[in-house]
């Protein structure tokens, strides 16, 4: 059957007719106009380019109305040769109305789910064409066109992929078409085909505007998603910093594509694991500039996912305590993004934590500095017996072999290990406290670094645990020398690695002593010598001055509006100072404690 044949067969069969002889007229024109070094050619071009938008146009339209990209070829034979011979000819793409419904005509016949192996071969026609458009500098069309403008090849090229990025990014932006005509295609069929006409060119910088316009568009249909090559190759191109994506887009990618949020989060667990951050707040910066915090706080999916595998690593390394410092320093940087968020936009946190225990859930999610300081140790107390209760059923359920009691309890410890901030509270309360109240506090502490309970030691090591804080206790009770020796001999002991017995953890017994340093009511020079005394023969100089850091940035946090603040401060200050003198603890000078009104940020309204 003859091209002109199919025409007539089109005509008779189409609801919007095109004329028969317009139609033969292009496609002679497209073969006449295949020689474009000649002069004559080039003038009867660019005399025709308005007639052609307009047969364009109409042209759009039909095959918007066809069923398939497979119906389309059968009814118009002659559509591929024509379009690829005008792709070719640089004075119609060069003209932008030309140029858009040309483009628009191959987006039309781009197949989103290619069913037969006619339509994949468009499919991956169309995409060599968009690729070749803006890259290829063997064109004879565009070798043509550069010698008659005299135009660099590089400068021709980079005018033409410019060109190509702000008519796909505006065609992007268009409002979905789905609830129109059900016979017409959606306008939303052209994403997936912009999106794979990206893929060879995602590390291109002056497509950038373009990715983040596919990224963002409103998923208003099933027919605007973006295709999973151009999902893998931004991924692949981040992931290797071979692209450059503005905020926004990133926190796109990750939702688009949950590969991509899963690797970036096991990015960020590597990086806790295998780097030595200087202090608390040089690795809450980290995780701030990673994204995911602010990209979980617009996403509670994304949240979810994130916590999963964080609540994964965290029963793999229960005692790792650089997991649970990353886990502590994404939480305070989420609940700091969600706090920036317009009321209207943020999800109820019990979404972002749902297998959470509900009752402990606010009480534990709010920051020290939203509540009193008189009210802390009455706040404490409650989370403290609540907590008591969930291990008592937890331990009555083992008994009966019920195991959601176990499950129950770890959530419960997994949220606390999220809050470190209510376990600095803790450990500073008990400084103050005295021997008949600090037995929920010590209870807390206890869970916190020691949850699950193994053979049955948990009662042992609240007992080694009282043993720690009644040494402390006298010890800094001391008002002259020589100090207690058998006191800090027992303290040094309990610091090191005891065989075959059950082992109380070190940092919380480093905790307790750093404190005890700071906030006792003791002079500074026995405070200063008790803790150097210790950490000398303990060999935890380095640790010592890790606690140090981390109480400042909480304290920050949580009372710098308090009026001892800058006691407590100075005194913090004066213990790094003594323990890298004498040991060499390695602080970097440009580390910069927050303010306390950058610290009045994390606050939230919950």
């Amino acid at each position: 059957m003859s091209q002109l044949q199919s025409l007539i067969q089109l005509q008779e069969t189409s609801e919007h007719l095109l004329n028969v002889q317009e139609m033969q007229f292009w496609l002679d024109k497209a073969v006449a106009w295949t020689q474009v070094d000649s002069p004559e050619t080039q003038k009867d071009t660019c005399r025709h380019l308005s007639r052609l938008s307009v047969f364009l146009q109409q042209l759009v339209t039909h095959i918007n109305n066809m069923s398939c990209s497979t119906e389309t070829m059968k009814r118009l034979p002659f559509l591929g040769q024509f379009l690829g011979r005008l792709c070719w000819n640089p004075y119609v793409t060069a003209d932008d109305t030309s140029r858009r419904w040309l483009f628009q005509c191959l987006w039309g016949l781009y197949s989103e789910h290619p069913s037969n192996p006619v339509e994949r071969k468009a499919n991956q026609w169309i995409r060599k064409i968009f690729c070749q458009l803006a890259t290829d500098e063997d064109s004879v069309a565009a070798q043509a066109i550069m010698k008659h403008v005299d135009v660099p090849p590089k400068e021709y090229h980079l005018k033409v992929l410019k060109r190509m990025v702000t008519l796909l990014r505006e065609d992007t932006g268009k409002t979905c078409t789905s609830l129109g005509n059900i016979n017409q295609r959606c306008s939303c069929d052209n994403v997936l085909a912009t999106s794979e006409a990206c893929v060879p060119l995602v590390t291109c910088p002056e497509v950038a505007p373009l990715i983040g316009a596919l990224l963002q568009r409103p998923t208003a249909c099933v027919k605007s998603a973006v295709s999973e090559n151009f999902l893998d190759a931004l991924s692949s191109a981040y992931t290797s910093q071979g692209l450059s994506l503005d905020e926004q887009a990133v926190v796109s990618l990750w939702y688009h594509s949950l590969s991509s949020l899963e690797e970036a989060v096991l990015r960020l667990l590597e990086s806790a694991l295998t780097s030595t951050w200087s202090t608390p707040l040089k690795l809450e910066q980290h995780v701030a500039q990673s994204l995911l915090p602010k990209a979980c706080a617009q996403h509670c999916s994304m949240f979810l996912v994130t916590n999963d595998i964080f609540r994964s690593t965290l029963k793999q390394a229960e005692g790792n305590d650089s997991v649970k410092s990353l886990i502590q320093a994404f939480t305070s940087c989420f609940l700091r993004e969600l706090a920036m968020l317009q009321p209207q936009k943020r999800v109820p946190l019990k979404e972002f934590f749902p297998q959470s225990p509900q009752s402990l859930l606010v009480s534990l999610l709010t920051p020290p500095a939203e509540i009193p300081q008189k009210a802390w140790r009455h706040h404490l107390n409650w989370i403290s017996g609540s907590l008591q209760r969930l291990t008592e059923e937890d331990e009555e359920g083992d008994r009966d072999g019920d195991s959601s009691g176990s499950t129950r309890l770890f959530e419960a410890w997994f949220l606390l290990v999220q809050c470190g901030h209510w376990v600095q509270v803790t450990v500073q309360l008990l400084v103050t406290s005295g021997p008949e109240d600090c037995g929920p506090l010590l209870w807390l502490l206890t869970f916190y670094h020691h949850p699950t309970n193994r053979g049955h030691h948990r009662a042992l090591q609240l007992v080694h645990a009282k043993e720690v804080w009644d040494h402390l206790h006298s010890l800094f009770l001391a008002l002259a020398h020589p100090l207690p020796v058998d006191r800090l001999q027992s303290l040094v002991t309990q610091l090191s690695p005891q065989p075959q017995q059950p082992q109380l953890s070190p940092l919380l017994i480093l905790k307790l002593l750093v404190d005890f340093a700071v906030f006792f009511q003791q002079s500074l020079s026995i405070s200063t010598e008790i803790l150097q005394t210790v950490v000398d023969q303990s060999g935890l100089a380095d640790e010592a001055v890790h606690v140090l850091h981390s109480l400042e940035l909480e304290l920050t946090k949580a009372s710098c509006l308090s009026g001892d603040a800058n006691r407590v401060h100075l005194r913090i200050k004066a213990l790094q100072n003594t323990l890298t003198k004498k040991y060499g603890a390695w602080i970097p000078a440009e580390d910069q404690e927050p303010t306390c009104s950058r610290a009045g940020e994390s606050a939230h309204g919950h």
